[in-house]
């Protein structure tokens, strides 16, 4: 599809901007300056021409701040990956030399560029807009990102030239979510896969922000990759754009098939990794643990096998879960995160017979049988696997709703000594049964 920039200095309203073109809340909105740092790719629509629209950070051209360096830097790959440029000022600033200097900069791209003088919230505004003309990038357009106001006749600028778009398929690409505490490595190995400074990465915790997706061709499939903000203890988020990182997160996990949860092998497993893990497995997706920074460690003989072991005892019931020692720095094993991901998400795709369930899992059950509960003897009569992608198996009891939860983990343990399912989350449910096996 055709791709849009949205650029401009900082807090002129790209982010609302952004969000009112596609329709929902996916760049996070503060009034601070330099809260969206890197780029945000998210696919729109506009009278049946269908695009990608990408919101970046405010460019200060002349700062030396690390910070705003890398934003320039990202928004500067945006314009030259762009096929049309949307260009925000601020109406209530009017022109101002920052705005001036970006012009300048969007003019010797010779890409066609179409200039939204934001903050138009009434008409009163709009004739502050034609001092805008002198920014040589044709008409502005007078507009409201918060309230919508003339937004239609501006987006219709701005898609003139596209072709109509074709109906394109179900997204049925792997789809990878990596996940962790700040600063544990997250933007560095997805570069390092893509072999390219796709996500902004420096020193300084909490970066990255927001959830950012990329395309990586693995032996010519694509495979999407979501970077994403780390994770901060909630006692910590004492900011609105924290807690809105924290819910992009929480809403990345939900749309991957697998979860990568990066931790930094010089500070182990914390409470909130297992945190992140619970998450993961509450939404009953594929999950790596991947130890990054391990070309850190002094190792001996057993130093990978003691500290997954570690880990899995910490874990508990996760226990299921692989563990993965890599390093973004010097590229250790990283491609053996995708070959993970790939055999796992085969695991939740798998579907059991019938047959094979009842056979494995029945002659465990006959050797240690649910416990007798207020004097009703517990019967397990029949296991069928009824869902996929993440697996979900049907238990038919004469008295399911007596199954403690003790015995049901029981299950679980006897079902993953059956069934290749490591990394895979599943899931159990209890039906009636009246029928005995004996009868």
């Amino acid at each position: 599809m055709y791709l849009v920039a949205v650029v401009g200095r900082p807090n002129v309203g790209k982010s609302t901007l952004f969000n009112r073109i596609i329709q929902r809340r996916e760049a996070i909105v503060e009034d601070t300056p330099g809260v969206t740092r890197d780029r945000i790719y998210s696919d729109a629509e506009w009278n049946g021409r269908r695009f990608t629209i990408i919101d970046t950070g405010g460019i200060v051209p002349r700062s030396d701040d690390v910070i705003e360096k890398a934003i320039r830097e990202q928004a500067q790959m945006a314009i030259e990956e762009a096929d049309s440029i949307v260009f925000v000022c601020d109406a209530k600033d009017g022109v101002t030399a920052t705005d001036r200097d970006i012009a300048s900069i969007l003019r010797r791209t010779k890409k066609r560029v179409t200039l939204a003088v934001n903050k138009c919230d009434n008409p009163s505004f709009d004739l502050s807009a034609h001092e805008f003309y002198q920014l040589g990038l044709g008409e502005p357009f007078s507009i409201s990102g918060l309230n919508g106001r003339s937004t239609g006749d501006f987006l219709d600028e701005v898609i003139k030239d596209f072709a109509p778009n074709v109906n394109e398929p179900e997204d049925i690409r792997l789809k990878i979510a990596l996940v962790g505490r700040p600063n544990v490595g997250k933007s560095s190995i997805t570069n390092s896969l893509l072999g390219k400074e796709r996500s902004i990465v420096t020193d300084i915790a909490g970066t990255t922000r927001d959830a950012i997706d990329s395309v990586l061709k693995y032996y010519g499939e694509e495979i999407v990759l979501i970077d994403t903000a780390g994770l901060r203890k909630k006692s910590k988020i004492d900011e609105n754009l924290e807690m809105y990182s924290t819910m992009r997160t929480g809403r990345a996990i939900e749309r991957s098939d697998i979860v990568v949860v990066v931790l930094d092998a010089t500070r182990g497993l914390e409470l909130q990794d297992k945190r992140i893990i619970g998450d993961a497995v509450t939404a009953r997706k594929g999950i790596i643990i991947a130890v990054n920074k391990w070309d850190l460690i002094e190792k001996e003989t057993n130093t990978a096998s003691n500290f997954t072991k570690m880990v899995h005892e910490e874990l508990r019931t996760y226990d299921y879960v692989p563990v993965l020692y890599i390093s973004a720095h010097t590229k250790q094993r990283l491609t053996k995160i995708i070959e993970m991901a790939k055999e796992i998400q085969q695991r939740r795709l798998h579907r059991s017979s019938t047959a094979f369930l009842n056979d494995a899992l029945l002659e465990d059950i006959d050797r240690t049988p649910p416990p007798a509960i207020r004097g009703n003897s517990l019967r397990i009569n029949y296991i069928t696997q009824t869902n996929t992608a993440p697996p979900v198996f049907a238990f038919f009891s004469n008295h399911p709703e007596d199954i403690p939860d003790s015995y049901k983990r029981f299950l679980e343990r006897c079902l993953r000594k059956h069934v290749p399912l490591e990394g895979v989350p599943v899931s159990f449910i209890f039906r009636k049964k009246n029928r005995r096996r004996d009868e």
